[in-house]
């Protein structure tokens, strides 16, 4: 079983601020997780959740305001062993805002893929409503 995960957000904001919110780990904070994120190539670099949860990433691609990707290891719902994936997130210009796409693939247990599925399709909901926020000044970039 290898499933992949896909989704696709629209956002009135320009490429450069939706990839600033991808790519500055204290924005990434806001809606993801805790980060050290730096986009450079290679770079090794950890989510961690909350609740101690963490995600052993590095950095395989970046495309300034376009497409950025990287590994993501943690341990399987399933079985507790880690697991290795790959997030490729897309933005492309549509009219004044953004399309933003997250592909994420690579999972072997169905636990790990629905776990993922509904954590992406909650965490792009806050992201939109972060960048929404924005409009009303009540967000710093």
């Amino acid at each position: 079983m290898e499933k992949e995960i896909k989704h696709t957000w629209h956002f009135d904001k320009s490429p450069e601020v939706v990839w600033d919110y991808l790519t500055k780990p204290e924005l990434l904070e806001q809606w993801l997780m805790k980060s050290d994120f730096k986009p450079v190539l290679g770079h090794k670099f950890r989510f961690t959740s909350p609740s101690g949860c963490v995600h052993d990433c590095k950095v395989l691609e970046i495309k300034p305001f376009t497409r950025l990707s990287y590994s993501w290891q943690k341990k399987s719902d399933k079985d507790g062993k880690p697991f290795d994936s790959l997030v490729v997130w897309t933005l492309v210009p549509k009219g004044k805002g953004t399309e933003l796409e997250i592909v994420h693939n690579g999972f072997t247990a169905l636990e790990d893929y629905v776990a993922h599925d509904k954590g992406w399709a909650y965490l792009g909901n806050q992201f939109m409503e972060l960048l929404n926020k924005m409009e009303y000044g009540n967000s710093k970039v």
